[in-house]
């Protein structure tokens, strides 16, 4: 087992700042080589303390942010426009990275879009809901409707 400090948040795992204990090889081929972790060191845990009171210092300013953010999606309706044949089937599916560029661009903020899950992959044309992580503990639904291009 390698004792690590992760330097990104990695789903499943932990956020930035923690100290976690993986397989060894988990930790050589994708966590140190990819820069979301860095190999545990005494020096290293120093840093762990400030890079932790940094984090809850924005966690406490973006919690009031992250709240006004979920109300404005909840009661928000995302429309999505894309290409899609006669019976309704998209030429592609949509994306996360699709949804976060259509909540950004309706003037609701920067979503990351890894916090981002659909129940289903979207295919067609009709009306969806996705989950949107806007931190640890607070998760908005957001309803989208996808229509198709003219």
């Amino acid at each position: 087992m390698s004792k690590l400090i992760l330097t990104n948040e990695v789903q499943g795992l932990g956020s930035i700042g923690d100290i976690v204990e993986v397989k060894n090889g988990y930790a050589r081929n994708f966590l140190i080589p990819t820069g979301l972790a860095v190999k545990w060191s005494r020096g290293g845990e120093k840093n762990v303390t400030q890079i932790r009171d940094a984090r809850d210092a924005r966690a406490i300013a973006s919690e009031e942010e992250a709240l006004a953010t979920k109300s404005k999606l909840e009661g928000a309706l995302i429309t999505i426009t894309s290409k899609a044949g006669t019976n309704g089937r998209l030429f592609g599916a949509i994306k996360t990275s699709d949804l976060a560029d259509a909540i950004q661009a309706r003037g609701f903020g920067e979503v990351d879009k890894r916090k981002i899950q659909f129940a289903s992959s979207i295919r067609t044309i009709g009306s969806y809901e996705a989950n949107v992580r806007l931190n640890s503990d607070l998760v908005a639904r957001v309803k989208i409707e996808i229509v198709a291009a003219k």
